[in-house]
C-alpha cells in the first residue's frame, strides 16, 4: 500500500484486491484516518525512502530482501513471532492438504486470518446480524461466504428465535388457553 493509494480529500483507500483482482475502494474511519496522518507525518522520510510505501521494512525481521517496503508475509512473520514470544502459540490440529507431496501443516488459533474472523464476526453482531452490511464490509461477492465467517451457535439462534417471535407466541398462547 502506498500513499498514492490513499485519497485525502475523500477519506477513502483504493487497493487492488488480490483475490478477485479487483479494484477496492474504502472509507477509512475517521480515528484511523487521523492516525494515518500523523503516520505518514511522522514517517515521511522513511515513506519517501521505501518509494512511497507505507509499510516500510524494519530490517530487524527481515534481513534477506532488500526491498526497503514490507513483502506479502512480512506481517504473518511478525505477527506469529509475537504471538510465540507472549506464549499464545496454541496449536489446535493439522490442515486436511489434499495436494500430493504436500507436507500437513499446523493450525494455529490465532493467526493473521483469525483477526479477520474477528473483525467480520464482530461486525456483524454490532448491527444486528446485518449480513448484506458485513458481507460489504467483508468484501465478499456473496454473502453465503460471509454466512461461514459469522456463523452462530444454536444457543445462541434459539434465544434469538424465540426473542424475535415472542409477541407471536404470547398472542398463540391467550388464544388457546390450557
Amino acid at each position: 500500500m502506498q500513499v498514492s493509494n490513499i485519497n485525502f480529500d475523500k477519506r477513502e483507500l483504493t487497493l487492488m484486491n488480490e483475490k478477485s483482482k479487483k479494484t477496492d475502494t474504502l472509507l477509512i474511519p475517521l480515528e484511523l484516518f487521523k492516525e494515518t496522518i500523523e503516520f505518514v507525518s511522522g514517517y515521511a522520510k522513511e515513506i519517501k525512502s521505501a518509494g512511497g510505501y507505507l509499510f516500510f521494512k524494519d530490517h530487524t525481521y527481515n534481513t534477506r530482501n532488500t526491498e526497503q517496503h514490507i513483502d506479502v508475509n512480512y506481517a504473518r512473520k511478525v505477527f506469529r513471532e509475537t504471538i510465540i514470544t507472549s506464549n499464545l502459540n496454541e496449536n489446535y490440529g493439522y490442515s486436511e492438504e489434499t495436494y500430493p507431496d504436500h507436507k500437513e501443516r499446523r493450525l494455529y488459533r490465532l493467526t493473521t486470518h483469525s483477526l479477520r474472523h474477528y473483525a467480520i464476526t464482530h461486525f456483524a453482531k454490532a448491527t444486528n446480524g446485518n449480513v448484506v452490511l458485513a458481507s460489504r464490509f467483508a468484501r465478499h461477492s456473496k454473502p453465503t461466504m460471509t454466512m461461514r465467517y459469522i456463523g452462530r451457535d444454536n444457543e445462541e439462534l434459539f434465544k434469538n428465535i424465540d426473542f424475535a417471535f415472542s409477541d407471536k407466541m404470547r398472542t398463540i398462547k391467550e388464544s388457546f388457553p390450557r
